[in-house]
């Protein structure tokens, strides 16, 4: 690991490395990016590449690490809303709104990156599942503050509907991505809904949308 900077401006040329990281990334993926482009995009020199980080995988590590940052990051105002049945509505509306925005390219950022590093390096990966962990934590929380708040019933199970609504959201970006058309992302997210709707309390009528 390279050293962790202590000063405010170490800092700001950290941050400026692997913002420079993600971009070359992002457009040439992990294989094809090269500390020479990081270093040209950041600006930084090879020395101080090599200063805060040990090599190109400790700085796919910081990739990874910001990433899940990212993502997360973004969602922050609609999971703070999750605790209701429609702040849950207004996710999935949020996260197909986006891939209609991107006409259904880029897919997850997380698991781009785990498909390109998963495999082969080992503490990426792991950095990568405590992304997924945040995101299904924060489901789980939004379906938790909905059985205290009697929108669902005691008996809900909210850690396996976290764990299925984050695998329908993934498995609905992939095809997304792959077939160019946000209708995938729609038609999974809608499935975990219709999921969660049959916890509904007392007059809430099962389906997928409120």
């Amino acid at each position: 690991m390279g050293t962790v900077p202590t000063t405010e401006k170490g800092r700001q040329t950290r941050r400026r490395i692997v913002d420079a990281a993600l971009q070359v990334v992002a457009e040439q993926g992990a294989a094809g990016a090269s500390l020479d482009e990081v270093g040209a995009r950041a600006p930084a020199s090879r020395s101080q590449l090599y200063h805060y980080f040990d090599d190109k995988n400790d700085l796919l590590r910081a990739v990874a690490e910001a990433t899940n940052d990212v993502v997360l990051d973004g969602q922050q105002p609609l999971f703070d809303d999750l605790g209701t049945w429609a702040g849950l509505v207004r996710w999935t509306d949020t996260i197909v709104a986006l891939q209609w925005a991107r006409h259904g390219e880029g897919g997850c950022p997380i698991a781009n990156l785990l498909g390109q590093l998963g495999e082969r390096d080992d503490p990426i990966r792991e950095v990568l599942a405590s992304g997924f962990d945040r995101w299904e934590e924060q489901i789980r929380a939004g379906l938790a503050a909905m059985v205290s708040s009697g929108e669902l019933r005691p008996d809900t199970d909210v850690a396996w509907l976290a764990t299925s609504t984050l695998a329908s959201l993934q498995g609905g970006l992939v095809l997304t991505q792959a077939r160019r058309d946000p209708l995938a992302v729609r038609q999974a997210l809608d499935g975990a809904l219709a999921l969660v709707s049959h916890y509904r309390c007392g007059d809430h009528p099962a389906g997928g949308r409120p």
